[in-house]
């Protein structure tokens, strides 16, 4: 393995400085760097493209000795609200999510910023512009912003491992949690990584000097919120000088560019330097207002924004300059408003003529997602399908998991699927406007992360509802994680107040068809809130446990 010097704007205060080379994916560089910073824990529920940092540090040979926490949370909140606790505590917490989890722990988060830290807590969320496994496009920065706390974006792999130290650092600096955003293309695309041969030491445990800042009492909150407000020159400052957005004046400044994070890539494929822009790249938030009045004042009469996600650099940056200079990027159409950038995007927009592009022959064609050959679900969507055409309405309210393609061909089986967790209250909300039968296909990972309350408020209001558990034993669509509540799903919704004679585990095989069918119209026709938990282990981790089998 090769062994250099270390040199990076970015890299960790060690006196070790010699460090080795690694072949790293973005997530993978972020929880190297997290583990190198003195890491004590990471808290997180799988979702891509974030589950493989946590999965990085399940399995890095560093976990055991350094004694680094690492399982699932059940949901986003749990993990947002532990790593809280951790940091309390006076250690080095990162908790990890896909841009859709901010929303779930969206209450935690905001009043971490309220509460500050003890120990540097990071949140890592990784965004999926084109929606390439997710239900929304959503830019997290937006989150930093609303919390008033600072966000980095780094644009390559290095960057993603060096940011962590400097994350932690900033955070315990300036006692705020610490915002870090990466796309899909960072966080699943590879580049050589060069890392420390010495991670650093975690944090001894200690308490918070002010126990009151941790209580949100409205008298206490306040006070918070006032050093919250006072704290954001500061924040601001760190962005003018802490070195890591970067100006550089051009020969012709009156045409200036402002990129940020991985966009800053597609810049480079295309810009030539005749072209002699000033150039202003962001990794760092706030907005470094002095570097873009400095651009202002450099002649910029023209400024293309390139960021990846929403325009919401472009959208500030308008209300920051004069109104003569002309402002374009997303909201212009100069660049795409939805959807990842590519080279190609950002080539036109630089005013470039298109390169040459080869369409795939016709005969190519796409092939859909479709449920593996064996599954479970599949042959819980027959038996579903079979009772549902004897009814004359159904609805069938599906939810976040592999079982959401039983909206695809050949099922073509669920009329709704919004958000983890929502079959089972949207199912509710149908049943109360009269709708019969209402039922909520759900996952038992989905399940545990946010369909056991809405189980809650169906047995509250005796809702005449079924509720369908496609229990696969595992959080299958990240990649067959563990799932929360494998081996308990019966207990819980005991616990929770269904009838133990309405819990219902049934074994979705195609000999069990009609045990199944017969299972399901007794629920459908009793008239309150039933579960029936349809239990198969999903077949690609019984492959894999099997192969483990053998090898014993």
């Amino acid at each position: 393995m090769h062994m250099s010097k270390k040199s990076s704007k970015f890299a960790p205060q060690i006196i070790n400085t010699y460090i080795m080379k690694h072949l790293l994916l973005g997530d993978e560089a972020i929880a190297q760097g997290a583990i190198d910073a003195g890491l004590s824990g990471v808290y997180a529920y799988p979702g891509t493209p974030s589950t493989e940092i946590t999965e990085y540090i399940q399995l890095a040979e560093a976990k055991q000795p350094r004694g680094i926490h690492c399982r699932w949370a059940a949901n986003e909140k749990t993990a947002m609200e532990a790593a809280l606790g951790m940091s309390y505590m006076g250690k080095r917490a990162l908790v990890c999510m896909k841009h859709v989890g901010m929303n779930v722990c969206a209450d935690a988060f905001m009043n971490a910023a309220i509460t500050g830290v003890n120990g540097g807590l990071i949140v890592l969320a990784a965004d999926d512009p084109s929606m390439h496994s997710s239900q929304n496009e959503q830019d997290s920065r937006f989150y930093a912003k609303f919390a008033m706390i600072p966000c980095l974006e780094p644009g390559n792999q290095q960057e993603a491992y060096d940011m962590m130290a400097y994350g932690y650092a900033l955070s315990e600096k300036l006692k705020t949690p610490v915002l870090m955003r990466v796309t899909t293309r960072m966080a699943h695309s590879r580049a050589v990584v060069e890392t420390v041969d010495k991670s650093m030491e975690q944090n001894a445990m200690s308490m918070p000097e002010n126990v009151n800042h941790f209580i949100l009492l409205p008298a206490f909150a306040k006070r918070n919120y006032a050093e919250l407000v006072a704290a954001q020159p500061t924040f601001v400052t760190e962005s003018n000088t802490a070195g890591h957005n970067v100006y550089t004046r051009g020969a012709k400044p009156e045409k200036a560019i402002v990129t940020t994070g991985i966009a800053y890539n597609y810049l480079m494929e295309n810009y030539d330097p005749a072209m002699g822009c000033s150039i202003l790249r962001i990794t760092q938030y706030p907005l470094p207002t002095a570097l873009i009045e400095q651009m202002v004042q450099d002649g910029a009469k023209e400024i293309l924004v390139i960021e990846e996600g929403q325009p919401v650099v472009e959208e500030l940056i308008r209300g920051m300059v004069p109104s003569n200079i002309v402002i374009k990027g997303r909201l212009t159409g100069d660049l795409p408003r939805m959807g990842e950038l590519t080279p190609d995007s950002v080539r036109l927009a630089l005013g470039l003529a298109a390169l040459p592009t080869h369409e795939p022959e016709a005969i190519v064609v796409g092939r859909p997602p479709a449920l593996c050959q064996g599954c479970g679900h599949r042959d819980m969507y027959a038996a579903l399908n079979e009772v549902a055409r004897e009814y004359p309405n159904p609805r069938i309210f599906g939810d976040i998991g592999c079982y959401t393609l039983g909206a695809l061909s050949p099922f073509h089986a669920i009329h709704a699927c919004v958000e983890m967790g929502a079959s089972v209250t949207m199912a509710k909300g149908a049943a109360d406007a009269g709708q019969h039968p209402a039922i909520a296909v759900i996952g038992d990972s989905t399940f545990t992360h946010s369909g056991m309350t809405g189980l809650l408020d169906c047995v509250n209001a005796n809702a005449n509802v079924v509720v369908l558990i496609s229990d696969n034993l595992t959080t299958g669509m990240t990649g067959g994680q563990d799932s929360a509540g494998t081996g308990r799903l019966e207990q819980i919704c005991y616990g929770v107040g269904v009838p133990q004679e309405h819990v219902r585990v049934v074994v979705p095989l195609p000999k069990n068809m009609e045990e199944i069918k017969q299972v399901l119209r007794e629920e459908i026709d009793y008239p309150g809130t039933s579960v029936v938990i349809a239990r198969r282990e999903c077949i690609q981790t019984l492959k894999r446990h099997l192969k483990a089998a053998k090898k014993q």
